[in-house]
């Protein structure tokens, strides 16, 4: 079950360990931990996605290592067998972001899920949120990490000849083309060789920030060729959006991990 819906969650808030894990484009102008201050649904634990990622790094938000991972978490006062809901008050729907993180360091995927929706219609249905900060009782994540859930520029580059998976971009047309500019200074246009183009967005409705329906979705990966039992990688410009992806394809193939080149075109891209 990779979403529940806003009633769902309602019925069964006090069994679940709630993650607002809004994050926003930094040309938004909006900063999502003031945001949440101000209000976010009741006993939600703020994850930063910016914070609690690889710092040794220049590329964004990339993954940490195993034992930051387990601070992270541990400090968070969420435990390896605790049901967990993520939900985001962003456009790039970055909730999906955390998701994929957990299930990469071992969290089992039917103990996580995303809010369908998220906190635009939480709200647009007046259900209850709150500015309370939660303080969080720290606890002992151990995390185990799902190495072949992410991919190398390495092992991006080897697969173009050897065709083991297939590579899916997030992007919108223009950026993948090429006919539009990348927001990030130093990377230049263009995309994956012999990848696919299915913009996330797509899969969204924009009236409520839900998915659309399964079937849909599917039409959707059909029409670039992708059916719902291929090895499939997806790729967007900074890791974020490539998990929207992800977790739209995990809700028509129940088997499928998701699986992200974590680099994305920041790094693809980069001009040398």
């Amino acid at each position: 079950m990779s979403i529940v819906s806003t009633e769902w969650l309602d019925n069964n808030h006090s069994t679940v360990k709630i993650i607002d894990a809004s994050w926003h484009m930094p040309n938004a102008n909006r900063n999502a931990y003031e945001e949440y201050k101000k209000e976010h649904i009741k006993n939600a634990i703020f994850f930063d996605i910016d914070k609690f990622s690889n710092k040794k790094t220049e590329l964004p938000h990339m993954l940490p290592n195993k034992k930051e991972w387990e601070k992270i978490v541990s400090n968070l006062g969420i435990t390896n067998n605790d049901r967990i809901i993520v939900y985001d008050n962003s456009d790039v729907i970055s909730c999906c972001r955390c998701w994929y993180t957990f299930i990469f360091f071992g969290h089992k995927p039917n103990l996580i899920s995303i809010l369908n929706g998220g906190f635009l219609k939480w709200k647009k249905e007046n259900r209850e949120t709150s500015e309370r900060v939660p303080n969080y009782e720290k606890k002992n994540y151990k995390a185990k990490k799902m190495s072949h859930l992410v991919k190398s520029k390495e092992e991006i580059d080897k697969n173009i000849l050897e065709k083991k998976f297939k590579v899916v971009d997030a992007r919108n047309k223009n950026r993948f083309l090429g006919l539009e500019k990348e927001p990030r200074l130093g990377v230049r246009s263009g995309s994956i060789q012999n990848s696919y183009c299915l913009p996330f967005y797509e899969l969204i409705n924009p009236k409520d920030k839900t998915f659309i329906e399964k079937k849909f979705i599917k039409e959707k990966f059909n029409k670039i060729c992708i059916n719902s039992k291929e090895n499939v990688v997806f790729t967007c410009g900074s890791g974020i959006t490539a998990a929207v992806l992800s977790l739209a394809y995990s809700m028509i193939n129940d088997k499928y991990l998701p699986a992200i080149y974590d680099g994305s075109w920041v790094e693809y891209g980069k001009i040398k």
